[in-house]
């Protein structure tokens, strides 16, 4: 029993390890990459939600669907999301993973931070995220913030823009070609 005791604070006591996504960008406003480093301390359950679908290769061609400017930029939708797929359903879906119970923090929603996109269920965050491109102080405490943009906020800066009060980008939005998990 003491060694079980022992050999779980040893596990409890560690360090999480860094975890972060190399992601390349294609289309009409952004061409280029970035480099997100995922807060696996703070949101551990969505920070492997994403590394995952990044492993598998799922985020590979989904779109950026819904672009607010001096919001955020949207994406992440791999059931509906894919390039070449029908963009009136992107943003509806998610993984076939179950949804995720909200990680909350005191991590603010700074320019280039990164949230776990939900329905109005607190615990429905699933694969899609989104990134600010500028603070935005009303989402604190109300969504999980997953990460942040440590370098290509110019990439992010340069997303194709949507439309109207939802940012829903109208024609071919730009799309993340590749997006791969880094240590």
């Amino acid at each position: 029993m003491r060694s079980l005791v022992t050999g779980l604070f040893c596990v409890l006591a560690a360090p999480l390890s860094a975890a972060g996504l190399d992601v390349t960008v294609e289309g009409e406003g952004a061409n280029g990459s970035f480099h997100i480093e995922l807060f696996d301390d703070v949101a551990p359950q969505h920070a492997e939600r994403i590394t995952t679908l990044a492993e598998q290769g799922a985020y590979d061609g989904v779109v950026f669907h819904r672009v607010i400017e001096g919001f955020m930029a949207q994406t992440g939708d791999v059931q509906y999301g894919k390039r070449g797929g029908d963009m009136r359903l992107a943003g509806t879906g998610g993984s076939d993973m179950p949804d995720l119970p909200a990680e909350f923090s005191d991590r603010p929603f700074t320019r280039g931070a990164v949230g776990m996109a939900r329905s109005q269920n607190p615990n429905s965050a699933n694969s899609q995220f989104f990134i600010m491109f500028a603070p935005a102080p009303h989402l604190n405490g109300q969504y999980t913030v997953v990460g942040e943009v440590t370098s290509g906020m110019d990439v992010i800066d340069a997303i194709k823009r949507g439309t109207g009060r939802n940012g829903a980008v109208v024609g071919a939005p730009d799309v993340m070609v590749s997006v791969k998990a880094t240590d």
